[in-house]
């Protein structure tokens, strides 16, 4: 069955969040070898499999609007991180720089959350996926910032 007008918006913006929570998970599991801090690492393998877990209902939602999903993340995650591997090397106190990481990345995808959001309101089923997954993230930003404070 062929997509519909009227869906490929949507299935447009599930592909995008789809990649950022592969580019996500992968870059959690990523840093997670590298944390010293058992308590931080077990965070970050938490946080990689909820983001394992977002993507399953992401591909989903796209499935049950009758396209084929991407199958991992996108060339900038990539990009991103070989940067993290340059910067955490580079840095004197690993764990503060992997927060440092994780909060920028934990903002982007927020606000790549709250954009995509007011594009879907149209699908409900969709907009309680990505509004679910949205206050998740938020949760996760508000985490590491208290993690970030009580390692300095």
């Amino acid at each position: 069955m062929e997509i519909t007008k009227a869906n490929e918006e949507t299935v447009n913006i599930l592909q995008e969040l789809l990649q950022k929570n592969y580019d996500a998970e992968a870059g959690y599991k990523q840093i997670m070898q590298k944390a010293e801090n058992t308590v931080l690492k077990q965070w970050l393998q938490d946080k990689a499999k909820q983001r394992s877990q977002f993507a399953n209902e992401l591909d989903g939602l796209i499935r049950n609007l009758h396209a084929t999903p991407v199958k991992d993340g996108s060339l900038l995650g990539s990009a991103h991180r070989a940067w993290i591997d340059v910067k955490t090397t580079l840095s004197s106190n690993t764990d503060e720089a992997i927060l440092e990481e994780c909060i920028r990345g934990e903002k982007a995808s927020v606000n790549e959350y709250e954009k995509q959001l007011e594009k879907v309101s149209n699908f409900s089923d969709v907009n309680n996926v990505v509004y679910n997954q949205m206050v998740s993230v938020k949760t996760a930003l508000n985490t590491v910032k208290r993690l970030e404070d009580i390692s300095k």
